[in-house]
């Protein structure tokens, strides 16, 4: 059975992957400091405890397991954090990177999906965002992702070293059998921050800005299962390892949903208040961000399975009210 590297296979999307994986007939060895990972997320495969800069720690993890390809998820991820603290972004996500992308070089591995985000489009130019629109990332988190993108270009140029970046939205839910779910500490994601206020956990959900240009004035997003990413990554893999070209692909459903909506379909979904709390507009918002996916189901055959927000936020609440009962 052929072996994947994940970096981040700890993490919240990397798990999920892990399950794909699995069950596509690939072993993932989860790559993971556990910084913001979780080890009890690590169920289908080996975990290997190290940082992308411990390249010795790296080689060795490699050599053991001789991995056919690696999906590389591990990153920093805080948009916020990032504009405050712009080295730490980039040492661990453009340093680390590039630490591994030479220790793929040297093991003579020539395959690596990238999780990447439409962070590094910037600003829309016009929507749905297609893949040929600018990249002018506006936060060193875009940026970040952004410069790993060029660097995978430039070692498949060098080195053979062939990649998939896959631009996610608005990742959300959890695995539908409730083996995985997300667990993020500090949480900013705007469904399970719903689903804490309606579990009582906060005392309310704040909306920022409701004079948008949109239908009800609040921020409209793209949301796409994280089992449906996971799907993506492994045809991302499989295409690769049949030799496809490096490219990237948008990952989103292509439709959005309001800030509004979300909190109302919750409020159905849980049969619970979600108390709301009028804000300001946040610095950097803006009104829609929707992706085209078009490519990568026409050339590489994926269809969401997960697509509509009723069936993303009750996985999401079933995987809520699992680790509140595990926490009792």
């Amino acid at each position: 059975m052929s072996t994947v590297l994940v970096t981040g296979g700890a993490g919240y999307i990397g798990s999920h992957a892990c399950k794909a994986l699995a069950i596509a007939g690939f072993t993932p060895v989860s790559y993971d400091n556990l910084e913001h990972g979780h080890a009890e997320a690590v169920r289908w495969g080996p975990l290997e405890q190290g940082d992308l800069a411990d390249r010795a720690r790296l080689d060795a993890v490699i050599a053991q397991h001789r991995p056919v390809a690696a999906m590389h998820f591990a990153a920093y991820a805080y948009v916020g954090e990032s504009v405050t603290d712009p080295g730490k972004y980039y040492r661990n996500n453009v340093v680390g990177s590039l630490s591994l992308l030479e220790a793929l070089r040297d093991h003579g591995i020539r395959a690596c999906v990238f999780s990447s985000t439409c962070a590094t489009y910037g600003v829309p130019q016009q929507l749905p965002l297609t893949e040929d629109h600018p990249q002018q990332p506006i936060n060193p988190y875009g940026a970040s992702k952004r410069m790993v993108e060029r660097m995978l270009a430039d070692f498949d140029a060098a080195h053979g070293l062939r990649s998939m970046s896959l631009r996610y939205f608005n990742a959300a839910g959890a695995d539908p059998d409730g083996e995985t779910g997300e667990g993020h500490d500090p949480e900013t994601h705007l469904i399970p921050l719903v689903l804490d206020a309606a579990a009582g956990k906060r005392p309310h959900i704040t909306v920022f800005g409701t004079d948008y240009a949109t239908p009800d004035g609040t921020c409209v997003r793209d949301y796409i299962h994280v089992s449906d990413l996971a799907d993506a990554h492994v045809l991302a893999l499989r295409a690769l390892l049949e030799g496809a070209a490096t490219t990237a692909y948008n990952l989103g459903n292509g439709q959005g949903f309001s800030v509004r909506e979300v909190i109302d379909c919750a409020q159905r979904v849980t049969g619970r208040e979600v108390p709301a709390v009028l804000g300001p507009r946040r610095a950097g918002d803006p009104p829609t961000l929707v992706g085209d996916a078009t490519r990568i189901r026409r050339e590489l055959g994926w269809s969401p399975r997960l697509a509509d927000l009723d069936t993303i936020i009750a996985t999401a609440w079933r995987w809520h009210t699992r680790l509140d009962a595990g926490n009792r």
